[in-house]
């Protein structure tokens, strides 16, 4: 067990899109998900967000907000979309975050934000991380 924090569950998969109704309209007619959100709005984010829920764990449709969204040279290189993030729970994410820097690991931002949850999040960055953008929430 880590001494300052503990990797915790699946949270979600996160999945840009480029056509936010559509895609939520797949899971929700198509598939037959039961619960999917309406979308919201995140301006902090540059993302609107819906989330499907799964039962175990979720994924969340990201959508481009905003002329700076973070998705938007995502869906450039990836016109139909594609799997943008995977977002862990940790039971501690601000000694997640400084336990890591001083392992070489980057923050995409030095201190966590309010993420859609309401709770405090993080994004390491991919090159540190096997190629995989991850976010840590607190759980």
């Amino acid at each position: 067990e880590h001494p300052l924090w503990k990797l915790g569950r699946l949270n979600h998969v996160a999945i840009a899109v480029p056509d936010l109704e559509k895609s939520r309209n797949f899971y929700k007619n198509v598939m037959g998900a039961e619960s999917v959100s309406e979308a919201v709005p995140q301006p902090e984010h540059g993302v609107y967000t819906v989330f499907v829920g799964l039962g175990n764990t979720k994924i969340e449709l990201l959508g481009e907000y905003g002329d700076n969204s973070p998705i938007k040279n995502f869906l450039e290189k990836n016109k139909t979309g594609g799997i943008h993030h995977i977002c862990i729970e940790v039971d501690d994410v601000s000694s997640a975050v400084q336990d890591l820097t001083k392992q070489g690991i980057r923050s995409l931002d030095p201190k966590p934000k309010i993420g859609a949850h309401g709770k405090p999040v993080v994004f390491l960055h991919p090159k540190d991380c096997g190629g995989v953008l991850l976010e840590l929430e607190q759980a």
